[in-house]
């Protein structure tokens, strides 16, 4: 039987790790950088992601001020986001998951930046929002 959405959300637990993540922006050619970086801080958490145009690359903020000087040409965001991780498998194929959690969010209010690693989705809030987020989340999960 494949997974459902309501089953997802039964089974989610949800996981924060009490960290205080920036999103930083760089030019292309900075991705090689981006990954030693991220790959330097070894925390549970962290992003990067290259297109056309740019690499963002998420990382604890207090790790922003040991790496910048090797993040040529960074962008750091101003704002500050919290992390919010659905602790379950998801199968692959689950289709309305994510819809389903952001129009949680959406009614509360909530900006999202959402993730998604092979078996689990990860969701960045405002650092300001995130109890606001968490206690609608609580609303849908199990």
């Amino acid at each position: 039987m494949s997974q459902t959405v309501e089953d997802a959300l039964k089974a989610a637990k949800l996981y924060t790790d009490n960290q205080i993540y920036r999103m930083i922006k760089l030019p292309a050619r900075g991705v090689v950088a981006a990954a030693g970086v991220l790959s330097e801080i070894n925390e549970p958490f962290g992003a990067v992601i290259l297109d056309k145009d740019e690499v963002t690359l998420v990382l604890p903020d207090e790790a922003l001020t040991d790496f910048a000087r090797r993040l040529y040409g960074h962008t750091a965001s101003a704002a500050t986001y919290r992390l919010i991780t659905f602790d379950v498998e998801l199968e692959p194929t689950l289709t309305g998951f994510m819809a389903r959690v952001a129009a949680a969010l959406a009614q509360a209010g909530v900006t999202i930046l959402p993730f998604a690693a092979y078996s689990r989705d990860h969701l960045l809030v405002p650092t300001e929002q995130f109890n606001t987020a968490w206690s609608a989340l609580q609303g849908i999960t199990g």
